[in-house]
């Protein structure tokens, strides 16, 4: 027997403001954990330096100082604004697909595997949307463009100038495969790692904190490479351009063929990826909380 019109209506709006409510909250909690990287930023250019140059911190430090406070904070609104809008379309879509997917699953796809499945999903759509906020994110950080490309609008212009996959959606393929992959580690584990933490009898907003940072010190920790190749693919505008292999050689081959030398500046990306997303968790789960 078919339901009452009026009450499917109102099933569905209920359904359409949990969605909206995921995209929110993915947004506002994405923006409050990022206020920090006003006052880490330097360290973020750090990090870029040494996986750019293969430097050391004391060596990456020296070219900072040697730039001046001026350029210290160049290429911080990319991140910033890339970071914020990121949060929003990552939760709130992989919310939006999860309950497609537990409506439309029927029991072929185990539970436990679907939020994980929806962040593939979601990491996929994020790399094709914000792959340009990062390649015009690493070309200012990148100190050699400095002469050649000053200002943002400079970098914008040149950037068009090139067809796509040479300028704006460079480094595309590993990009993709980073956020799909990290986004179904972090969607896939932070529910059952929270699950595990609050059964030691710790808040939910510490256990959400908890889940958040060790399940992305794993993510980080895994993809790091990747985060390299695209550094180094995305830093330069113009010149000889290499495919994703050929790129990955080069890279292997500066690093002495060292795993060490290759997570040269890791250890500070995975500092502030697990706070950042420590952070975020424990926001964005305490205000879906809230909402119900």
């Amino acid at each position: 027997m078919a339901g009452n019109p009026d009450e499917q209506d109102e099933r569905g709006l209920g359904d359409q403001m949990i969605r909206f409510h995921s995209y929110l909250h993915g947004g506002t909690s994405s923006l409050l954990s990022t206020l920090p990287t006003l006052i880490v930023f330097p360290v973020y250019k750090t990090i870029f330096r040494q996986q750019i140059h293969n430097a050391s911190v004391h060596r990456a430090v020296g070219q900072l100082l040697k730039e001046g406070p001026v350029k210290l904070y160049r290429g911080v609104a990319p991140p910033l604004l890339m970071k914020t809008l990121s949060g929003t379309l990552l939760f709130g879509l992989q919310d939006t697909l999860l309950h497609q997917l537990s409506l439309s699953s029927q029991q072929a796809i185990s539970s436990c595997a679907l939020p994980a499945l929806a962040g593939f999903g979601a990491g996929l759509v994020e790399a094709v949307v914000f792959t340009p906020f990062e390649r015009v994110q690493n070309v200012l950080q990148n100190g050699q463009n400095d002469r050649c490309l000053p200002t943002l609008k400079s970098v914008l212009v040149r950037l068009n100038a090139q067809r796509p996959a040479l300028g704006y959606y460079r480094a595309l393929l590993p990009i993709t495969a980073r956020n799909a992959l990290g986004s179904s580690l972090y969607f896939g584990l932070k529910g059952p790692v929270r699950a595990v933490v609050e059964a030691q009898g710790l808040s939910p907003v510490v256990s959400s904190f908890i889940s958040g940072t060790l399940t992305s010190m794993a993510t980080s920790l895994t993809l790091y490479p990747l985060s390299v190749l695209v550094a180094n693919m995305q830093a330069q505008v113009g010149g000889e351009v290499k495919g994703v292999m050929a790129s990955w050689r080069m890279l292997w081959e500066s690093r002495q063929r060292s795993v060490a030398l290759l997570y040269r500046g890791g250890s500070l990306v995975i500092l502030r990826s697990c706070i950042t997303w420590g952070i975020t968790t424990a926001i964005y789960d305490r205000q879906q909380k809230r909402s119900g």
